[in-house]
């Protein structure tokens, strides 16, 4: 076989085709890269540099406060107030009753909203727009905290778990966002189930739940942060102090300590407590929310991005 030298000169002059290049290999990428890391970090540290300032608080000497000395680590390291705390059972008891009052509040919260929102999810329902509708309409509008008041005290529910865990059952932005979960479902896999025998509360156990791992888990994280920091409600239902959640705990704490008569019940440096209860109190409160966070965050990152990504 032989081979035309001309042509092959041509092949040999003409230039290669020029090699493509990912979006990772452009100047402009790289640039935005580093731009990027550095806003998300200065966005980081802006975020952080509170919690890690009050933590620092907790723990420092109440003349380094004063002088606003304390940035990110203690200084004059000492735990008079954590002591204060720690060493009164009325604080203890408190901190039962907040386990107790939001396992059952977050329980009940999800059953309703699950069960509700999974009804709103059906298109042929007759008078789903109305309930739809009633659901929406308590996100605007509501009976004032004195109708309320005389509501919970008539049903005989002061100085009761119910008063808590009831009234406020069921969030609507919670609901809304279930029900869309529950419409991005194939109906496919309802109609099989159905074929199969199940009945609407078969699929919805055995179907929908399982496949509803994420959404559940945000659900549950909401529920349950929102109910550990709530305290109005226990304050304006409960007269009993064997009764309190943490949160009115420690309210109470703060405003004993500003009136410097008295701290829970228990004695200390009130100079000392006075000058870092408030970043005790926020330390205290937010630590279990904290601990249980890194358990369910890959759940969490999937329910919040529920219907940016077709799978």
């Amino acid at each position: 076989m032989t081979t035309d030298p001309t042509r092959l000169a041509e092949r040999m002059e003409k230039p290669a085709a020029p090699r493509r290049t990912s979006l990772d290999d452009t100047p402009g990428y790289r640039v935005f890269r580093r731009v990027n890391t550095a806003v998300l970090l200065v966005v980081v540290v802006v975020t952080l540099y509170p919690f890690v300032n009050i933590v620092a608080q907790s723990f420092s000497d109440e003349r380094y406060i004063l002088a606003g000395q304390v940035n990110f680590w203690p200084r004059g390291f000492n735990i008079d107030t954590y002591e204060v705390v720690v060493s009164d059972p009325a604080f203890w008891n408190s901190y039962l009753n907040t386990v107790v009052y939001t396992v059952t509040a977050t329980a009940i919260s999800l059953v309703l909203t699950t069960t509700y929102a999974y009804v709103l999810s059906k298109h042929h329902l007759k008078g789903r727009g109305l309930l739809i509708g009633i659901a929406v309409f308590t996100m605007f509008f509501n009976g004032g905290l004195i109708p309320n008041y005389v509501l919970i005290s008539e049903l005989g529910m002061k100085n009761t778990i119910w008063a808590i865990v009831l009234p406020n059952a069921i969030s609507v932005f919670n609901l809304l966002v279930m029900k869309a979960f529950f419409e991005s479902l194939p109906k496919e896999l309802e109609e099989a189930a159905a074929i199969d025998g199940l009945n609407t509360y078969g699929i919805l156990l055995k179907i929908v739940l399982p496949l509803s791992k994420a959404v559940i888990a945000t659900m549950v994280l909401f529920y349950a942060v929102a109910n550990w920091n709530s305290w109005f409600t226990a304050f304006l239902y409960f007269d009993r102090a064997d009764l309190f959640p943490v949160t009115v705990y420690l309210r109470n704490m703060i405003s004993g300590a500003s009136t410097a008569t008295s701290v829970g019940g228990a004695s200390g440096d009130l100079t000392q407590v006075n000058s870092n209860i408030k970043a005790v109190t926020m330390v205290l409160t937010v630590l279990p929310i904290i601990t249980v966070y890194p358990f369910i965050q890959k759940y969490f990152v999937s329910g919040v991005m529920l219907g940016a990504v077709k799978q």
